[in-house]
């Protein structure tokens, strides 16, 4: 795919040294995982605050786990896409590569990348409320649909960020860090509209990085942007990694 990329995009793929890849729902949808937002989003079809609030999940926690329990069974049987793997890629041309993302289906690090701050939790990952312990699979009691902690009796939760929840503090920060350092920054497949998240790319661009998007549609970011390209990032960023090879090889050739 040919892109008509600014010269003074090509410039910064020549001279980057610290990349950051902010990504969203939309490029976990090129693999076939339902987004939230949208005609056909989740949140047009269910009640956030019964399935993804702690209020919701002690008031019922076996319809929250049977949710999530769906939502896995989905997850499981998608497979990491094109965009996933030119941004897996990009770690052999970029010194320094991060991902940041808001999504939860691990398909990141399913896809072999390196680096990766998960700012909304992690769908494969639970953990019990009550004493904390992790827990990478549960099994659920033959009397229950919602499993408890073998170490304390508490309920297991899904690792992931609920309504009215703060974000993962060290993940946070982490991605603060990454963006106020990076020189390059995409922001890929994301609405532009969950903060604290979505202050991110501004974040970055005023720390002095070039800011990219890579979205279908323009978003509330596109006006700030310095380089806008509409595509789906499975088509976009193969693409973008082959111009990056390519103008590395001829600027240190």
């Amino acid at each position: 795919m040919t892109l008509p990329f600014s010269d003074r995009f090509r410039s910064v793929l020549t001279s980057a040294q610290r990349v950051v890849a902010f990504t969203g729902a939309g490029i976990s949808a090129e693999s076939g995982v339902p987004t939230f937002r949208g005609d056909d989003g989740i949140w047009k079809k269910m009640r956030p605050e019964e399935l993804a609030s702690m209020n919701g999940f002690m008031k019922n926690p076996a319809l929250v786990w049977e949710w999530y329990q769906y939502r896995r069974t989905i997850i499981g049987k998608v497979q990491p896409n094109a965009g996933h793997r030119a941004l897996v890629a990009m770690e052999s041309v970029f010194p320094s590569m991060a991902i940041i993302t808001q999504n939860v289906d691990n398909l990141h690090r399913r896809a072999g990348s390196t680096l990766v701050y998960e700012l909304h939790g992690n769908i494969e990952r639970n953990y019990c409320i009550t004493c904390g312990a992790t827990y990478r699979d549960v099994e659920v009691h033959p009397r229950s649909r919602s499993p408890v902690c073998s170490s304390c009796g508490g309920l297991i939760r899904p690792d992931v960020v609920w309504f009215g929840e703060m974000l993962p503090e060290d993940q946070w920060e982490a991605a603060v860090r990454a963006t106020e350092s990076a020189d390059l920054f995409f922001s890929i497949g994301t609405s532009a509209v969950v903060y604290p998240a979505a202050s991110l790319p501004l974040v970055g661009k005023r720390a002095g990085a070039f800011l990219v998007e890579i979205n279908p549609e323009p978003t509330p970011l596109t006006d700030s942007v310095d380089e806008f390209l509409q595509g789906l990032a499975g088509m976009i960023l193969p693409a973008v990694l082959e111009v990056a090879r390519q103008v590395r090889r001829e600027n240190f050739a």
